[in-house]
């Protein structure tokens, strides 16, 4: 109750086209799928899809940086690292261990033997898309531990897509077909207040300051 006290006296200080454009998105917001990207070397690849998981209500992104480690860079994120959650991993096996204790299956978007195309992708289950480098890919390590492999059906001469690309084409697929079902892929309504109060946060100047204020008086 606290939290819902305080959440209506911060949103007191935001416009109401801002409260509503957060209560809209939130609503389109989902934990049912997330992403996962290994040590990826271009900045701007992790940048993109990072901006394509805000885009299509993926609120949760999982980074390994083994052997990469560098900030998101904001001009390609477009903001996005604002809005979406992002998890750092030092390994990819704590990366995988952290996702499967939350319930998450591990797809790994490569080609193999017992691959599943897009279309035919079961969207009931859990699951986080890993994507590998630019140029060996993903893993060993994910490849093991992998629940199911994914791939994109490609008739060209060129025999892979880039990662940011082939998130967004992921993405735009599993996401349309899970807002038309009856899986039950939304935020919880805890989750949605830590949501707001975390948005109001990184929206508001003084936000401390408010907080003080509020706690003071009451």
């Amino acid at each position: 109750m606290s939290d819902l006290k305080l959440l209506e006296h911060l949103e007191s200080y935001l416009t109401e086209n801002r409260r509503t454009r957060f209560k809209n998105v939130l609503a389109q917001r989902t934990k049912h799928f997330t992403v996962a990207t290994e040590d990826v070397y271009q900045l701007h690849n992790t940048s993109a899809v990072i901006r394509s998981c805000d885009v299509f209500g993926i609120q949760e992104v999982n980074i390994v940086e083994e052997v990469n480690s560098k900030q998101i860079d904001r001009e390609i994120a477009m903001g996005a690292q604002k809005w979406v959650d992002l998890n750092r991993y030092n390994t990819t096996k704590a990366c995988i261990e952290d996702l499967k204790s939350k319930g998450y299956q591990i797809v790994a978007t490569s080609p193999h033997a017992e691959d599943c195309d897009l279309i035919d992708f079961d969207i009931s289950k859990k699951s986080c898309f890993f994507f590998g480098r630019e140029t060996e890919g993903l893993s060993q390590q994910v490849l093991d531990d992998a629940d199911c492999f994914l791939k994109i059906p490609m008739v060209g001469f060129t025999e892979s897509l880039n990662i940011s690309v082939s998130a967004a084409i992921i993405l735009q697929h599993v996401t349309s077909k899970l807002r038309n079902s009856n899986i039950d892929w939304k935020l919880s309504k805890d989750e949605l207040i830590t949501k707001r109060l975390d948005w109001i946060k990184k929206t508001i100047k003084d936000y401390d300051t408010i907080v003080d204020r509020y706690y003071e008086s009451n």
